[in-house]
């Protein structure tokens, strides 16, 4: 399948810069956040989301607002030093938009190109072929439908072999998992890992013993892109774009972010009620359809689901609940022993380095996220967020040569998991 693109309706990033702030005392911190609130007017947006002393925070600025930003940083009331990671975002999102033209793919099967990103309609498309091609282990289903009528469109994975115990002999239900990718439109490795990940499990069943077990042991079921509209909107219109495309109270800002949406401590912290902020948590829990769609789909297989991922991009963490807060919750030795498990699985691949933890204490707290409604409500125990490649450097434009790269070290860490998790659910 073709899809034709208009780059000139593509906002333009032309000579926007990616900088990096370091941020040494709790009165510079109180300044940024201040200013966070108000950075969209001043065309600055925070690639970060949270803010502490020595931890680096992104941040793009637009061209004309580079001299004034700059001024600002440096000022007596703040004095903080920063690094231009990029020069020209415009050109490293031009060069990802025409790559498929002048490349061709290295790692070509069942006619998709898995080192390169795809719009919706080819990830749907490329469904279709997995249950053409795989057909004994291979189905479609569907969420539900986005804002904008898009299906939210999934694969489940599962062998007619039933799933057994520690000691050999056959469980009476077959536990089940759940990915999804793509929750924030502009993250694309995400859905690409979901899609690697998949095909590995497809092509590799009854070739390789371990996915052959792992796959026999569970039914999967997988969500590449979760928000199809936001990501719909990356490839048309704004490469950067983060939330979903409803309508707000305020007539030019579109979408919440469907990672502050969910009914569990919902917009307590982390969150913003400003519907221009890329954190607006929405006008109130479950406001968008597709976090309806989706936790109705898990609700109603709560008594099966056992673990669930949210795939993000970028910082490589692997995370567990709490996020609303820097507590951890009961388990959580439960579950960060399986992300230990996986993250040194990963970093035996390329000797990627991950760090693990719970959301809040790890990375920032963020109320009404998508794992602790998981955890919390669902009560899949293994639930985790995932922050895939890298740490900055291209961070939500990951260029498409790491995309197999980060498919196989990923993999390698949630076979890991999966085993781990296969020794508590089957003991």
């Amino acid at each position: 399948m073709t899809i034709n693109f208009n780059v000139y309706a593509y906002k333009s990033y032309s000579q926007y810069q990616l900088w990096r702030l370091h941020a040494t005392n709790n009165e510079q911190i109180a300044k940024l956040i201040d200013f966070s609130h108000i950075a969209h007017q001043h065309k600055v947006n925070f690639w970060s989301e949270e803010f502490h002393i020595d931890l680096p925070i992104d941040v793009t600025v637009a061209p004309e607002s580079i001299e004034s930003f700059a001024k600002y940083l440096s000022s007596d009331e703040l004095k903080i030093k920063y690094d231009i990671i990029m020069k020209d975002i415009g050109s490293i999102i031009e060069g990802q938009n025409l790559i498929h033209k002048v490349q061709p793919s290295s790692f070509y099967a069942d006619d998709f190109a898995y080192d390169k990103y795809h719009p919706i309609e080819e990830i749907h498309a490329w469904i279709d072929k997995m249950v053409e091609t795989y057909p004994s282990l291979a189905t479609s289903f569907t969420v539900g439908q986005s804002y904008e009528k898009r299906e939210m469109k999934g694969l489940k994975i599962s062998s007619t072999k039933a799933a057994v115990k520690l000691d050999g002999t056959p469980v009476n239900a077959k536990k089940a998992v759940w990915w999804d990718g793509g929750i924030h439109a502009r993250e694309w490795i995400s859905p690409a890992t979901n899609i690697y990940i998949a095909h590995a499990l497809l092509s590799n069943y009854s070739v390789d013993p371990t996915i052959t077990h792992i796959v026999d042991q569970f039914d999967y079921y997988i969500l590449p892109v979760f928000n199809v509209d936001g990501y719909a909107y990356t490839w048309t219109k704004d490469r950067l774009w983060r939330k979903t495309r409803s309508p707000t109270s305020k007539p030019n800002c579109f979408g919440a972010d469907p990672n502050r949406n969910w009914d569990y401590q919902w917009c307590e912290g982390g969150a913003s009620r400003d519907p221009c902020d890329d954190t607006y948590c929405g006008s109130k829990a479950f406001s968008e359809i597709e976090t309806v769609q989706v936790s109705k789909f898990i609700g109603d297989h709560r008594d099966t689901i056992v673990h669930y991922i949210n795939f993000h991009s970028y910082s490589q963490l692997w995370m567990t609940p709490w996020g609303y807060t820097t507590k951890k919750p009961a388990q959580f030795k439960l579950q960060d022993d399986g992300s230990v498990q996986a993250v040194n699985a990963l970093a035996a691949v390329f000797g990627t380095k991950y760090i693990h933890g719970n959301i809040g204490a790890t990375i920032y707290v963020a109320s009404g996220n998508t794992v602790d409604w998981t955890s919390g409500t669902a009560n899949i125990t293994f639930s985790y967020a995932v922050e895939l490649r890298d740490t900055g450097e291209y961070g939500f434009l990951l260029p498409e040569n790491q995309i197999i790269p980060t498919g196989k070290e990923t993999l390698a860490g949630e076979l890991a998991l999966l085993k781990y998790i296969e020794g508590h659910v089957y003991a």
